[in-house]
């Protein structure tokens, strides 16, 4: 895989903003189990959201796998080769998980974010998000592995149209779904006052992203951003599970 080339801030242009988030994770109005995992590092390099498959806690257990192994990266490695390498060997795991426990489908959607020298490197596996908020425009970072976003790509169906189709939950791309992960890359420099979020599907499949831009412009800590979209997806049904982190990045 081509990893990207990322141009860094020039020396002496000031000081690099400071990444300061939160993330909260809630099972949702309708599934018994919160299948869903978080990392959130209290140093603010690194983040991730897990959207865990399988189900009888299969689904759970993969995304814990999948967090343990990008909690092991380290906070001087090299961002895109330490996030392949780290989703490569829970790729591993995972699979070797789901054999001990006889489960026929075990996986885990995630995004992950190193954020290091003023620059965001998102890498992403499935349908889990990663988003930027710059001034007050929306900015979708990802672009979903899903057998519908497929159908647009090739302009098979039109946008609007894939969210109500039987297949928009099919994903074509997961932790565990295979023997080898493709693994997608994008890189952002950032500047003051940026706000990225994370995010599992079932944010986005209770919100419009009007209102999760609304949401994320209107100002409060990440904490409480984080609440106001968890709590604006259950208003809405949240009959999946879901999962938010919001990082904004301020003076030092």
């Amino acid at each position: 895989m081509i990893l990207p080339t990322t141009v860094l801030p020039k020396p002496g242009a000031g000081p690099l903003p400071v990444p300061k988030g939160a993330g909260l994770t809630h099972r949702g109005r309708i599934r018994e189990a919160n299948e869903d995992a978080i990392l959130a590092d209290p140093s603010g390099i690194l983040w991730a959201v897990a959207d865990g498959m399988g189900g009888h806690e299969g689904g759970a257990v993969a995304a814990d796998l999948v967090i343990d192994a990008l909690s092991a990266i380290q906070d001087d490695a090299d961002p895109p080769e330490a996030l392949e390498e780290a989703l490569e060997r829970a790729n591993t795991i995972v699979r070797i998980a789901a054999r001990e426990r006889g489960a026929r489908t075990m996986g885990a959607t995630v995004v992950a974010l190193f954020i290091a020298q003023g620059v965001a490197h998102v890498a992403w596996a499935g349908d889990s998000r990663a988003y930027l908020l710059r001034g007050q425009r929306l900015r979708m970072l990802t672009h979903d592995h899903t057998v519908v976003q497929g159908m647009v790509d090739r302009g098979e169906i039109a946008l609007h149209e894939a969210e109500a189709h039987p297949e928009s939950h099919v994903i074509t791309r997961a932790v565990g779904a295979t023997p080898d992960i493709e693994v997608d890359h994008a890189a952002v420099p950032l500047i003051l006052g940026d706000r990225l979020m994370l995010c599992s599907d079932g944010l986005p499949r209770c919100l419009y992203e009007s209102a999760i831009e609304t949401l994320l412009g209107e100002g409060g800590s990440a904490q409480a951003t984080c609440e106001a979209l968890i709590l604006r997806a259950l208003d809405e049904g949240a009959p999946d599970n879901v999962s938010v982190i919001v990082v904004d990045l301020m003076a030092g």
